[in-house]
This record gives structure tokens, sequence and C-alpha cells, in this order.
């Protein structure tokens, strides 16, 4: 009963973490990352780029933006964005949705990742 408690503790400890560490990126340092998605991405409502606008990324459902074209792997990912998906995929977007058409290959760092997480949370709003 011990070990099974332990477990549990662990895997609570783990999963906590994951979700602090993007908590704790930093938006102003966010900002300067989102300049490599400003050339695709827009963060004002309905304004659509060659990607589609960001305004309201959190809690909307992959592949929905209204007034963009998506590809049918993102409108099929099945995914609302969150900390946790947007991490998997700024990190690797072909590997997180297969046969999506963003050309972006990923943001490499993780702590820019969290940076970047943290701006769009805060102005994406």
């Amino acid at each position: 009963m011990t070990r099974i408690l332990l477990s549990a503790i662990a895997a609570l400890a783990i999963t906590t973490g994951a979700f602090a560490a993007h908590a704790d990126g930093n938006p102003e340092a966010g900002k300067k990352v989102f300049a490599k998605c400003r050339a695709c991405h827009s963060l004002d409502a309905g304004k659509n780029g060659v990607g589609p606008s960001l305004h309201g990324v959190f809690g909307r459902k992959a592949g929905t933006a209204e007034g963009y074209k998506y590809s049918d792997a993102m409108k099929n990912k099945g995914v609302t964005w969150n900390e946790d998906n947007l991490e998997k995929y700024l990190e690797n977007p072909k590997a997180f949705v297969p046969g999506n058409k963003m050309a972006f290959p990923g943001v490499k760092k993780e702590s820019e990742r969290d940076d970047l997480i943290a701006y769009l949370k805060q102005a994406s709003k």
C-alpha cells in the first residue's frame, strides 16, 4: 500500500512540475520569441495571415479559428490548445500534427517555448 501511495505522490509531483514550468515562462522574453511567429500570425481577433490569428488561442479547439483555411490534419487533430499541447506543438509542429501546413520547424529551446507560451497566454486574450 505504501508503494502505491508513494507512486501516486511521485506522479502528482511530476505532473504538477510539468505544468508549473509553463507558468514560470517570462512573457516579456516571450514577446521577443514571438517575433519568429509574427510574419505569419497575428494576435488581433479575426486577423488571419499566412497562419491563423492567435487571438483567443487558449481553450480553442485546433483547426477552428474563424475565417482560416486549415489542413485536414489540423482540423482533425481533436485537441484543444492549452499549455501542454502548445508546448508539444511548438517544439515540433510536424511531429505533433503530421500533415499540417505550417512550415515553421519549431522552437527548440524549452525556455523559449515556456516564455512564448507565457506571452501568448497574456497577449492572446
